[in-house]
């Protein structure tokens, strides 16, 4: 797979204002992938989900609404030859300008370890950050791979940084994780196991009662799911979250008016004619871009 230059409208094929400069929403591709430790191809992710998102329908019927009323402006390619602390420190830069300029960034990779400059952006402006965070692994290694800063270490430097993790889907843990959850006061989780034998509101009900308060930031690894929705993914794991439960929680935390203040969706690897995991994540981004942009709305006093 190819990827074709990136065009403001690129999400969505929105057009004029819909993508113009004043957009709430900003697309940011990440295709980086240096830190890989099983199957590769992450980096195609960005590209492919942009490509799906031509099909996706305008109309979200889960939040009843529709991004391109708030404007998404799809950014150029991230390009970073680097390590993923270079990296860090790039979108660090980056997502604390759309920050400052009132926008909901929403990122699109590659791996998970691009997820610790845009996290460290919204910790700067918000010391009660929370990141919701779903993934099959907790990514709470000290160390994994001869890096610190790798998709398995990347949530362990976020709790560094002194936000509180929020994590749920977990079902792929290390002992050394395992050992240090219950240690600390800042990271938790609810894990896939304990999901199981709930029902579908049970499962919301489940993650949703024990959400911090706080602005959030969206920390989603679309290994979380459920493998039968998206095979395409580089460390795919039995059993994970459903459609369904995603989507309420989404619907949720916009019927309960949390403040979200970005996004990223990661480690989508696209195969060749497997395209329904590229769609899949298409709608689950045009679902948690809504859900950002109404909170925007919200804060600019736009939206009840």
């Amino acid at each position: 797979m190819t990827s074709s230059p990136i065009q403001p409208g690129a999400f969505l094929s929105l057009q004029d204002e819909e993508c113009g400069p004043n957009a709430g929403g900003v697309v940011v591709p990440v295709p980086y992938e240096a830190t890989t430790t099983y199957m590769e191809g992450t980096a195609l992710g960005p590209a492919a989900i942009l490509h799906a998102s031509e099909q996706v329908e305008f109309y979200d019927e889960w939040l009843e609404d529709e991004a391109r009323r708030y404007g998404v402006r799809c950014m150029p390619e991230i390009s970073c030859q680097g390590p993923p602390e270079q990296l860090a420190d790039v979108l660090d830069s980056l997502v604390g300008d759309l920050l400052d300029d009132g926008r909901f960034p929403f990122l699109l990779g590659g791996e998970h370890s691009i997820s610790l400059g845009p996290i460290r952006a919204a910790a700067r402006r918000h010391p009660d950050l929370v990141v919701l965070h779903l993934d099959a692994h907790p990514d709470m290694r000290d160390h994994y791979e001869g890096t610190k800063y790798g998709h398995g270490c990347v949530m362990r430097r976020v709790h560094e940084l002194g936000v509180r993790i929020y994590a749920f889907g977990l079902r792929a843990i290390s002992p050394e994780e395992r050992d240090f959850y219950p240690t600390q006061d800042r990271a938790t989780y609810v894990g896939a196991r304990q999901l199981l034998a709930l029902s579908p509101h049970e499962r919301v009900e489940a993650i949703m009662g024990s959400l911090p308060d706080g602005p959030l930031w969206l920390s989603w690894d679309i290994d979380g799911l459920d493998p039968a929705l998206v095979p395409s993914t580089g460390t795919p794991e039995p059993g994970g979250v459903d459609w369904y439960t995603v989507s309420e929680i989404l619907r949720r935390l916009d019927l309960e008016k949390r403040e979200l203040i970005g996004a990223e969706l990661v480690e989508l690897m696209p195969q060749t004619g497997h395209h329904a995991s590229d769609f899949a994540c298409a709608r689950l981004s045009h679902r948690m871009l809504v859900a950002g942009l109404r909170s925007r709305a919200r804060r600019m006093g736009a939206l009840s």
